[in-house]
């Protein structure tokens, strides 16, 4: 059995972890100025930059940020989150198409005469359309909100009026203030350098990020609270949808796992946060091997089972899908891949879109080889994207068929987040109808 990767809390002091090393450059005062550029998203910095404080109206900002200038508060922290508020308001105002005259191209304009907003409703009837059109409408809206900015000291404090202390959230985020003096030392220098500076959409990303951490998820399939709570890490999908979870307390163990002594071993592919492998080991399995290979997941993985006391039950390994194959063969092997066929816009939407169906396709293709004889696979899958039209129920059918394993059965559960509900939602009607799935897998030819 491996030993237990022995893991910090917070990302290596060498560089801050998933976040574009690069520098932004403006000019203040007449002088030329540049810091130290973060985007989780690795957008590269604005060309254009303005300086910008409380005298600045939205309907002016809006229309900067829609023509792609960044604007550098300088103002009260407070009044630029009220700002940001309004850039969202107006992206979400509904598209007017404006037409010219017969055989003129229609332009699309937000009510108010302003340049198109970063969101639209649009209708589709392909399979599949509502949903790109659902992503590119998100990918610009975030673009706009994305250059309203800030700017910190090398501490990771913000010296705006009525700015909070961040310094901590900052610091689990992208790692010590070491590495992020680091992280400078190795960006191209230039005069009236000074801290870095980030959207302000993603500071409160981390601050938001940094409460749930503290505060964690409490997920029921753990048993009663207080020792029940997950705590997600920045950059790291945290199991707010709990149905999921509950599949993986409710399906029949494989028989290997009867016997009070069983040497029989479990491995949880991309464990994540690592409530699935916590789950098992809450279960009574005493051999689980969780794999990962994003080093933020490994990190809060080790925290969270070692909060739970279950960290002699589990062991992390870094790797991409399965452990070595000198681990050996496992009864169960476990997967929770991203459900959506789609490429992911930044590193934590890797835990929902998955481009290719990359990962689905190498656990299914792998598992049979690690299967221990009697054993089983157990694939957790929404049927999202059926229903968006991105995926046939054939075309998984027939990659479970292609990897050498056949169905044992199936559990569905109907999902209970908010969107379900949520009319509004351009993905509604998918949502509404949307089943999770634990597909139990056996081999075809054992």
């Amino acid at each position: 059995m491996p030993q237990t990767l022995a893991l910090t809390p917070h990302p290596s002091p060498t560089k801050p972890a998933n976040t574009t090393i690069a520098m932004l450059h403006w000019r203040e005062s007449g002088q030329a100025c540049s810091a130290l550029w973060r985007s989780e998203r690795g957008m590269p910095p604005p060309q254009r930059v303005r300086i910008a404080d409380d005298t600045l109206n939205a309907d002016a900002a809006y229309k900067l940020a829609c023509e792609g200038t960044a604007l550098l508060w300088r103002g009260d922290f407070q009044n630029a989150r009220q700002l940001l508020l309004a850039l969202a308001r107006r992206a979400e105002r509904p598209i007017a198409r404006k037409k010219k005259g017969p055989g003129s191209t229609a332009k699309a304009t937000a009510a108010d005469g302003s340049a198109a907003p970063a969101t639209a409703t649009v209708a589709a009837s392909l399979p599949g359309q509502a949903f790109h059109l659902h992503r590119q409408a998100q990918s610009q809206r975030a673009r706009v909100l994305g250059m309203l900015l800030v700017q910190f000291e090398p501490d990771y404090s913000v010296s705006l009026r009525r700015a909070p202390d961040v310094r901590q959230a900052c610091a689990q985020a992208w790692g010590s203030v070491s590495a992020a003096a680091l992280a400078a030392a190795e960006a191209p220098q230039s005069s009236g350098e000074r801290g870095s500076v980030t959207s302000l959409r993603e500071l409160l990303g981390v601050v938001s990020a940094h409460e749930w951490r503290k505060k964690g998820v409490e997920v029921p399939a753990l048993g009663p609270t207080p020792g029940n709570r997950i705590h997600p890490h920045y950059g790291v999908f945290s199991p707010l949808r709990g149905e999921y979870v509950a599949l993986v307390a409710q399906a029949p163990l494989p028989a290997a796992f009867a016997q009070a002594d069983s040497r029989a071993q479990a491995f949880d592919i991309g464990t994540g946060t690592g409530v699935l492998a916590a789950v098992l080991a809450r279960r009574g399995l005493q051999h689980i091997v969780a794999t990962e290979q994003d080093p933020r997941a490994l990190a809060c993985a080790q925290d969270n089972l070692q909060r739970l006391g279950l960290g002699k039950r589990v062991h992390l390994l870094k790797a991409n899908l399965f452990p070595p194959a000198e681990q050996g063969l496992a009864a169960l092997l476990l997967c929770n891949p991203p459900w959506i066929p789609a490429r992911a816009g930044s590193p934590i939407e890797r835990a929902v879109y998955d481009e290719g169906s990359q990962m689905l396709l190498g656990f299914l293709n792998g598992a049979a080889q690690r299967l221990a004889p009697g054993g089983e696979v157990w694939l957790i899958l929404s049927n999202i994207a059926e229903l968006l039209g991105l995926r046939a129920r054939a075309e998984l059918l027939g990659h479970i068929e292609a990897a050498g394993l056949k169905l044992l059965a199936r559990i569905d559960t109907k999902p209970e987040h908010a969107k379900v509900h949520d009319a509004s939602d351009p993905l509604h009607s998918a949502r509404a109808a949307e089943l999770t799935s634990l597909w139990r897998l056996v081999a075809s030819n054992p």
